[in-house]
């Protein structure tokens, strides 16, 4: 599923964010930059030992924030890692945080001069965020971003399952629909 958002196209598929030919991959990693389950242990399993040295030499991440390392044996360039909130019933600042994890990592894009690059969904897996809710904080932020910032040209969201997929399309058909 793809919308056109000023220059940039926004995608939605079903897929490995490992095998993603973007110029980076967005990790949703944990603030130590340690590795770990889901999406985090795949990247750095596809990416090689390259990737957990320069995360060892940064030697973190807070919430909400984003750093930038190689992209080791992946087909991209560089992952950006974001730590994204751990949820915790939605009143201890979440959805900021989690917005911020998505902005941080568009503006780090923006600043190296990437073209492309392909978001997991954020904090929905161990992190447990309500998915409906992250999918929307996710594409409105990027949205958001796009509208302001024409240096980036495509972003992708790799989404694992078909029900993650049809989350995030029902929450970008909402949200093109309120713009109209």
């Amino acid at each position: 599923m793809d919308v056109q958002i000023e220059k940039c196209v926004l995608s939605l598929i079903q897929g490995d964010i490992t095998l993603e030919e973007t110029d980076a991959i967005v990790n949703a990693a944990n603030s130590g930059l340690a590795g770990g389950a889901g999406v985090d242990g795949a990247i750095h399993d596809a990416g090689g030992p390259s990737i957990m040295m320069e995360c060892r030499k940064i030697g973190g991440c807070p919430t909400g924030q984003a750093v930038i390392t190689t992209g080791g044996n992946l087909k991209a360039r560089y992952v950006i890692h974001t730590v994204g909130p751990v949820y915790q019933g939605g009143t201890r600042g979440e959805a900021a945080l989690l917005k911020s994890a998505y902005l941080e990592s568009l503006k780090l894009a923006s600043a190296r001069g990437l073209k492309s690059l392909a978001f997991p969904a954020i904090s929905t897996g161990v992190y447990a965020y309500p998915v409906n809710e992250a999918a929307r904080i996710a594409l409105k932020t990027a949205m958001d971003y796009l509208k302001e910032h024409s240096d980036i040209e495509r972003v992708r969201f790799v989404l694992f399952g078909q029900a993650m997929f049809d989350i995030f399309a029902a929450e970008l058909k909402k949200l093109i629909e309120v713009e109209i």
